[in-house]
Formats: C-alpha cells, structure tokens, sequence
C-alpha cells in the first residue's frame, strides 16, 4: 500500500506547531476533511509559507505518518487575495468556513461541498465596493446552501405547521410570521394560536362519561390520565412540548429568506434613484441601496440563520461576535 496520496483541497484552518510547521485543516474532494502538517511554513522566505495561508487551493503529495500526515509537496492553484483586503469578506468567509468544518466529514469524498465553498467564496472576493447589506446578502446566500447540502435548511415557503404556503403582506405593516428552530422553519402566527389553544384545552382536568380525568403526579411522565370507573383499564395522554418562538419575521425579511434558495441572488438595476417598490416581485435581495429597511432586514435575517445554525450543529459560532462587531 502507497505510503502517498494526492488531493486537491482548501485550507480552512491553520495553527502553529513545532517551532517553524504548520499544523492545516484542509477540506479536500477526495477524502473530506485531513489534517496535515506544513513543515516549516512558519520560517521566513519558506516557499510553504503562502501555500498554506487561509482559503488557498493546492494540489498536494501528503505522507501518511503514525499520527499526523506531512505535506511533501504543493502547487497552488486558486486563492482568495481579496478576501484579506476588506475585513467584512474575510468575516464573512470564516463563517462559512466555520460552517464547513460543523458538516465535512473525514475519508469520504465530499466534492459537492468542496465546489459549493469555494464558490461562494468567489462570489464574497468578486463583490465590487462591497456595502455591508451586500455582504450580508452573499454571507445569507452561502449560509442557506450550505443548509440545504446538508438536508437541514430551514422551511421558509410553508408554515411547518399547516404546510400552507406563506405569502408575505408588503401592504400591512403589522403582518409578522413567526420563525422556530425546533419546529424546522416558518410558523404561521395564527396556526400557533390555535395550538397554544388545543394544549390548553387538553391541560384542563374534566369529566366525561364514566370517564374519570386526572393530571398525573409523575414529573417524569407530566400529562393527563383518563381512567374507566371500573379501574381495567387507563390511557395516559402525554403534554406536548410548547412551540417556542425564536422571532418574528416581517414581510421583506421573509421574502428575501425565500428567495436565498434561488441558484443565483437576482440583480437588479441599481443606476435609477428610485427606490423601489413593496411588493413581492420587486424584493430582490441585492435592492439593498435605496432604502436602510433592507439593511436591518439583512441583519435580521443572518441573526435568524445563525440561530437556527447554532441550533442544528449544536454549538455555538465563534465567527458570530466578530460579525457583530463588523455589521
């Protein structure tokens, strides 16, 4: 068996080993996440140096070793310069590097994921005088495919509940949908009050027929218990857990979650002074310029992915506080 193998993969991560190596984290096509050592990528004028730098593509000659492999040899073959060069990209990319290494697995291929990465990150690098609702945009966009790769994106398109479609009410500007984690995505507001309304109707302890209803004194087992007056028999009817709410989405933040499934995040013509118009065809998620409504709604939106992300990888991103500091 070859003691070699090559790949073609991505550094993600990177810290000091040793007193000149670099210990890297590399997203590959052909076996998923490796870890290798950069032997003297640390040392000055080192020709590892560069090739072992944050969000640069190499094809590598790894050696298997007893417990860290070691880069033998690296030809660079893509690299993200611009990213280093407005601190709200280079935000923006940790994030979605953060989120990578929560879903990549080790020694299987994961090209989908591969491809999917660096794309979004050549769209963060290619973005022209980037404003922070455009990058917030990208950041969103890249957020939700990475979701969806994975099979947990979140339902924006119909009430978890219900399984209605949801359509937004530009025109009232009370309208709210609500957004739950546990539940998987949107919760229409009226569909939880009926809800709410049934758990409390099965809470309360009555009679009916030579049914006898008592709440059960079991912690372990709270709910209700009917029970026949003969005593053969009882059946226990168990509380549901509640629907917590995480937030409250308006009408334009919900059409721009809706529109982050899209392949390509629609463009729009940004040369007229006009701003445009509330309604569901003019919500484009680049319309960002005219009107600050559509900046906090893209911090809006990126606060809900992060939370139902952090719910489903349970942990939390560490890439999150410098995202406030910089939105």
């Amino acid at each position: 068996m070859s003691r070699t193998y090559k790949v073609t993969g991505i550094n993600l991560k990177g810290m000091p080993l040793g007193e000149s190596d670099r210990l890297l984290t590399i997203l590959t096509r052909e076996f998923g996440l490796i870890r290798a050592v950069a032997p003297g990528a640390r040392k000055h004028h080192s020709k590892m140096g560069g090739r072992s730098g944050l969000f640069v593509v190499n094809e590598l000659l790894i050696a298997k070793g007893r417990s860290l492999d070691k880069i033998t040899q690296a030809e660079t073959i893509e690299s993200y310069p611009g990213l280093s060069q407005d601190l709200r990209k280079l935000t923006a990319s940790q994030y979605l590097a953060e989120l990578v290494l929560c879903q990549a697995l080790s020694d299987q291929p994961q090209e989908e994921l591969y491809e999917l990465l660096n794309e979004h990150l050549r769209r963060l690098e290619q973005l022209p005088s980037p404003d922070t609702a455009s990058v917030l945009a990208h950041l969103t966009h890249g957020v939700f495919h990475l979701m969806a790769l994975a099979g947990v994106a979140p339902e924006v398109q119909e009430c978890c509940v219900t399984r209605q479609p949801l359509l937004p009410e530009f025109n009232d500007p009370d309208w709210r949908v609500g957004f739950s984690a546990a539940a998987g995505g949107t919760v229409s507001l009226p569909a939880l009050e009926r809800l709410q309304a049934e758990a409390r109707a099965i809470a309360t302890p009555r009679t009916r027929g030579n049914l006898a209803l008592k709440n059960t004194v079991s912690p372990q087992m709270p709910g209700i218990v009917a029970q026949e007056k003969g005593g053969n028999y009882q059946t226990v009817v168990h509380a549901q857990t509640p629907l917590i709410l995480n937030t409250k989405l308006n009408a334009v933040e919900l059409a721009l979650l809706q529109k982050l499934a899209q392949p390509e995040l629609p463009q729009v013509d940004t040369s007229s002074d006009e701003p445009p118009t509330m309604s569901e065809e003019s919500i484009h998620p680049l319309s960002l310029t005219h009107d600050p409504s559509y900046h906090a709604a893209w911090v809006g939106v990126e606060q809900i992915l992060r939370q139902y992300v952090q719910f489903q990888f349970g942990r939390s991103i560490r890439s999150a506080a410098l995202m406030d500091a910089c939105f």
